[in-house]
């Protein structure tokens, strides 16, 4: 018999070390994206232009017209919203003439100009949300009624919803490197970073790039303990 087979289960079972490292590499990926955004804040850009500044430099420069730039409340909670064609620059970032702030406002400028280019892991990632956010949502539920049900291919379905945000994650990598890969050509040019302020830039957004790959990590090992936990057919 499937399911019931397994006994009970305690909260705390042999599988919970894969969630406890993906949460280790995310807080790590978290203290350190901080700590060096923090390291070089204080490092004041020589051509004295705020996050906001380079933002609106760097979309003229690409000839982007139909984005807008914001402020918006919170700590390194910058983004781009492709649908509402919206640079937001948190307030850590839009005032502030810091090497960090500079290299962050690129870089999302970076996703603005994947989106007037149609790159390809941008729109893809974008039509995924919906149904990643749907699937994250309805795989526990799934799972566990398909587990006490001692219906198999329930919840088998509730692992391939989960496995929807692992796609999203994996997706998410091109993505972020490929913004990152722009703002790093674009501030090259010196207009905005001298020479010797680029390799700062670079290891900001180095940073920022491991919180997606921890992300994902963490994602793929929480499927995995799921797929341990769930995945096996049992029979008496």
């Amino acid at each position: 018999m499937y399911g019931m087979g397994y006994g009970f289960m305690p909260f705390f079972d042999p599988t919970m070390i894969l969630v406890i490292i993906g949460l280790v590499l995310s807080g790590i990926a978290s203290a350190y994206v901080n700590s060096t955004f923090r390291k070089y804040d204080e490092v004041k850009s020589r051509n004295h232009v705020t996050g906001t500044q380079a933002a609106q430099y760097i979309l003229n420069d690409q000839g982007i017209n139909d984005v807008g730039v914001q402020r918006i409340a919170g700590n390194l909670t910058d983004n781009y919203n492709s649908q509402t064609k919206m640079l937001s620059l948190s307030e850590a970032t839009a005032q502030s003439t810091s090497v960090a702030a500079i290299a962050v406002a690129a870089h999302e400028c970076g996703h603005a100009v994947q989106d007037a280019k149609s790159y390809v892991p941008l729109r893809l990632r974008a039509a995924i949300v919906p149904v990643a956010n749907f699937g994250s949502t309805l795989a526990f539920p799934i799972i566990l009624i398909g587990f006490f049900l001692s219906a198999p291919k329930l919840v088998t379905i509730g692992l391939w919803a989960f496995s929807l945000a692992l796609i999203f994650q994996l997706v998410t990598l091109p993505v972020e490197f490929n913004a990152s890969a722009r703002a790093l050509k674009i501030l090259s040019n010196g207009n905005l970073l001298t020479e010797d302020e680029l390799p700062m830039a670079r290891k900001v957004l180095f940073a920022a790039a491991l919180t997606y790959v921890a992300a994902a990590v963490a994602t793929f090992l929480q499927l995995l303990r799921l797929i341990l936990l769930f995945g096996g057919n049992r029979r008496d």
